[in-house]
């Protein structure tokens, strides 16, 4: 794929994307998560070079939201959906939806909504997504126990790009390698020319190194893993809470994940951790076992009874009167004991094996002496011997853990995917759920017959008051109307529900309604309220405005809210009503909220439909309505009812008189 040809993305965005192995598929998939890991990409970059490769694939060139209106209506929609997100990744997500033309865009959402409104948002499954997130890259550690050595400058270089872990050596020949085998654990040489070198060392001849990274830094992939601990076990925890079919064994996965800690090394084995414990407790038990022979020597020499008085035999000792002809004479058993003691004492305190006992059967020396020491060079070789055994066994627990986690990469991968995409189905799901939502029906259209949509049954989320207690609104629109009503009757917030259900429909998503038709709109356009009048620049920018929209493309959607605030009414209605025609010449859907119906009828050349949402009375000095607009009636003011509501019982005349004006 040609990544720059993706709508948004530049000559840096396009290298971030190639460094991705499969970027072709998230692309494809919208999958935000695997995108947000080329460097450089945030989850929100990462959100819209996915809904330009979205648009690119459905060849959707076009922008469906044309104003500044119709963008927040949008913006508004994320909000509802955001605000059922549990993840971050979701949040960023829900972005890839937008509304638009294409009929196989608004199809392919229209499927992924009909599988996300079968979930259940399971409160169980909700809180075991609040510890989902996205795959973290795993930190650098330096691992200073071996390193890689090459004859050749090139593949140094690359070796180094590779393996910013290790130190890279360049040798000349065996000798050189010989070199390093003493100053590192392990050599692995990248040269196949070292084949069958006999090195003394750990020397490794491994020309594929470059090709198999984590068998030469097995620490790659347990960093890897121990930095995404958490979220592997809130993504396996999400699985078992909603029932999904996880793409690897998930007992199998805990149980790698149980052998490593969160520093990336191997915890759970008996063995590593006895030579772990017996490298670093080995100095302090030889000085206790050198204390317990001694105790037990000089507990026997008190009690003795020898050629000379014990006490005075113990001052010749503190004198350093030579004692191993006495103690070989009168003590000989006492002093095997003590020393068997020592010995018994090392080997259950280090928990030696049988092939390590010999070290401390050595550590103490047989020929008697007092006090008893042990031997430093045979202790040190112990220690040697222990730290050795430690290292080969880390080193072979790591890398055999190290392969069982590398096969499970890509599941793991697909795991956190599957978690993170649930979020985004679920949100869907709890949108239609709140918010009483069906799929709408697109009817005519490009394709002929009916124009314009039919909403049965509509409220509207985004009022200020709960959804439960919002009034349902029934309305039908085909062609250019005029909507008129009295002041806080609903009109705004009949075009507001307009707006929302169409961006919803042709964004493929659920809208809120009992049922609802509509035509597959090319555009938006919605012009909010203007406040006061305009002055002259802005007065004619806006003309220019509506002048671009009078040729623009057919069966567009047109809402405007009381235009006529821009200028004098007796103008205003003159504009409004030229607008009207040019739009109903192009067969475009408008709907423009008025309070000079009569008057832009009258100044129109054609027969303007128009419908008024109707009052019903006063109550109580609160306006009663019927939300929905009543088709072919102009709405009678606020004054009017006013009016009406005086003249009601004054035999003054006074009030009929005004009634009779409107």
């Amino acid at each position: 794929m040609e990544f720059e040809a993706i709508p948004g993305v530049g000559e840096k965005t396009a290298a971030a994307l190639s460094e991705l192995d499969d970027a072709e598929r998230a692309l494809r998939e919208g999958d935000v998560a695997t995108l947000a890991r080329a460097p450089g990409i945030s989850e929100g970059r990462a959100a819209a070079v996915a809904r330009g490769a979205i648009r690119r694939r459905h060849g959707d060139g076009g922008d469906f939201l044309a104003t500044d209106r119709a963008r927040e209506m949008y913006e508004s929609v994320l909000g509802l959906l955001r605000a059922r997100t549990v993840t971050d990744y979701a949040a960023k997500r829900v972005a890839t939806f937008y509304p638009t033309r294409s009929a196989s865009r608004i199809e392919e959402v229209r499927t992924f909504v009909e599988r996300a409104t079968d979930r259940d948002p399971d409160p169980a499954v909700l809180e075991a997504l609040s510890g989902v997130e996205p795959l973290a890259p795993a930190p650098t550690r330096r691992v200073r126990d071996r390193c890689l050595a090459t004859v050749d400058a090139e593949r140094y270089a690359e070796a180094e790009a590779a393996f910013p872990e290790l130190s890279v050596e360049v040798v000349d020949d065996a000798r050189g390698l010989a070199e390093l085998a003493r100053s590192y654990a392990t050599v692995v040489a990248l040269d196949e020319r070292f084949a069958g070198v006999d090195v003394e060392g750990d020397v490794r001849v491994r020309p594929d190194a470059l090709e198999r990274p984590d068998e030469i830094v097995p620490e790659r992939v347990l960093a890897f893993f121990a930095e995404n601990r958490g979220r592997i076990l809130a993504a396996a925890a999400v699985h078992d809470a909603a029932g999904l079919d996880p793409p690897c064994d998930l007992d199998e996965l805990r149980d790698a994940l149980d052998r490593l800690d969160d520093d990336g090394t191997v915890v759970g084995d008996a063995e590593l951790d006895r030579l772990v414990n017996a490298v670093d407790d080995l100095d302090a038990t030889v000085a206790t076992a050198e204390s317990v022979a001694n105790d037990r020597l000089r507990e026997a020499i008190r009690e003795r009874d020898v050629t000379i008085e014990g006490t005075d035999f113990l001052s010749l000792v503190e004198q350093g009167a030579r004692v191993d002809s006495l103690l070989d004479r009168e003590l000989d058993d006492e002093y095997d004991a003590a020393v068997a003691t020592a010995r018994e004492h090392l080997v259950d305190a280090l928990d030696l094996r049988p092939e390590e006992v010999d070290f401390a059967e050595r550590a103490f020396p047989d020929d008697p002496s007092f006090p008893v020491e042990h031997g430093e060079s045979v202790v040190s070789r112990l220690r040697t011997e222990l730290k050795a055994g430690r290292d080969r066994r880390a080193a072979r627990l790591k890398r055999e853990l190290a392969a069982d986690l590398s096969a499970l990469r890509e599941p793991v991968e697909s795991l956190l995917g599957d978690a993170l995409e649930l979020d985004v189905e679920l949100a869907v799901s709890r949108f239609t759920d709140d918010f009483d939502c069906t799929l709408p029906e697109f009817v005519g259209g490009e394709s002929g017959g009916n124009r314009g949509f039919e909403i049965e049954g509509g409220r509207s989320p985004l009022l200020d008051v709960d959804f439960g207690d919002v009034d349902s609104v029934d309305y039908r629109v085909s062609g250019a109307t005029l909507l008129s009503g009295v002041n806080s009757g609903g009109k705004t917030s009949t075009l507001d529900l307009v707006a929302l259900v169409v961006v919803l429909a042709q964004m493929g998503l659920p809208v809120p309604a009992e049922r609802v038709e509509l035509e597959r709109f090319s555009e938006l356009h919605y012009y909010a309220k203007t406040q006061g009048t305009l002055d002259a620049g802005a007065f004619e920018s806006t003309l220019r405005d509506f002048r671009a929209l009078a040729d623009g493309e057919a069966n567009r959607l047109v809402l405007v809210d009381e235009l006529e605030s821009i200028t004098e009414p007796g103008a205003s209605a003159k504009i409004v009503a030229g607008i009207l025609e040019a739009l109903d010449e192009q067969a475009a859907t408008a709907v423009f909220v008025s309070h000079l119906a009569d008057e832009i009828r009258e100044a129109a050349d054609f027969d303007v439909a128009v419908d008024g949402i109707q009052a019903l009375g006063l109550e109580d000095g609160e306006l009663v309505v019927n939300r929905s607009p009543v088709k072919d009636h102009l709405a009678r003011s606020t004054p009017e009812l006013i009016v009406e509501k005086l003249a009601d019982g004054d035999d003054s005349g006074f009030y009929d008189r005004l009634l009779e004006k409107f």
